[in-house]
């Protein structure tokens, strides 16, 4: 029994391993990495666009089915596997975080692209039929241009990469204008998801983020059902529960060291929190990952 999912740099799946950037024919790629355990992690993007193939996909313990112009992003430190049918290809694209910093002058600017936000919700987006051809014709560049060693070659992959999440947030309705109420709100949404991020650890009340956004926390409630069907508070909670299956992974960490990692008060309501959110035990959790 392994007592953690490994964590993979991007030097793993880089021939010259010293790479910040890789984009590949998904068929080829796969068989050269037959010998990775699965699940694992990474410490980079990792983003697959699948033109051919079945089967399904787990991303931070929610599975996908895979399909065809289906495109998968998991951002650095989600835990994924994959159970696939039939042959399978695409493309992959693997990136490190810091491959856009000394190029966007807004060092915020993928923010604003909730597929690269490493929130489940957002892992999987479709590309639509009329933006399929473009997709694969970015991809094909990106690949030929991948192979060369030119001067020029990381920032062509970068300019690449930009115009493939503008083409796919534009294809998943991500392209209204900003003065649209529903973006506005949309644009609210991320921001609370980031400050969950950030804050989970102490605050768990949606009355603290609401301050954070200026927002009164019944507007904030409301705009968490609108778009996720969720509220407020379950949002807060589900990031919680997030962190410690990532961390029930590590069997190095007994259940109580990781209920005070998690400023739980105690080992007894951490477990029953965990049990009332995930509908099972941290303990029966932790068997089932093996």
């Amino acid at each position: 029994m392994k007592k953690e999912f490994p964590i993979y740099d991007i030097c793993k799946f880089s021939y010259s391993q010293e790479e910040d950037i890789i984009v590949k024919p998904f068929g080829p790629y796969l068989k050269a990495m037959r010998k990775l355990h699965f699940p694992h992690r990474h410490d980079f993007y990792h983003i697959v666009v699948f033109t051919k193939g079945g089967g399904s996909h787990s991303i931070d313990f929610e599975k996908f089915r895979v399909q065809p112009y289906h495109v998968y992003f998991m951002a650095p430190g989600q835990i994924h596997g994959w159970d696939f049918e039939g042959e399978v290809d695409g493309y992959v694209i693997n990136f490190s975080a810091g491959f856009f910093k000394s190029f966007l002058l807004n060092s915020q600017y993928l923010e604003q692209f909730p597929f690269l936000s490493g929130n489940v919700h957002y892992s999987v987006v479709e590309i639509a039929e009329e933006e399929q051809s473009s997709v694969l014709a970015i991809m094909e560049k990106a690949v030929k241009e991948e192979e060369h060693q030119g001067r020029f070659r990381q920032d062509i992959l970068r300019v690449l990469l930009l115009e493939f999440f503008l083409m796919i947030a534009k294809s998943n309705g991500d392209a209204d204008g900003a003065k649209n109420p529903e973006n506005h709100n949309h644009a609210t949404l991320r921001s609370f998801e980031k400050l969950i991020g950030e804050h989970y650890l102490h605050h768990r009340l949606p009355k603290h983020y609401a301050s954070l956004l200026c927002v009164t926390p019944n507007h904030l409630n409301a705009i968490c059902k609108e778009f996720l069907g969720s509220s407020a508070g379950d949002m807060i909670r589900n990031r919680i529960v997030l962190e410690a299956k990532r961390m029930l992974v590590n069997l190095d960490l007994t259940v109580t060291e990781i209920a005070y990692s998690l400023n739980f008060e105690d080992n007894s309501y951490f477990c029953k929190f965990f049990k009332k959110q995930a509908g099972v035990s941290p303990d029966v959790f932790r068997k089932g990952l093996w």
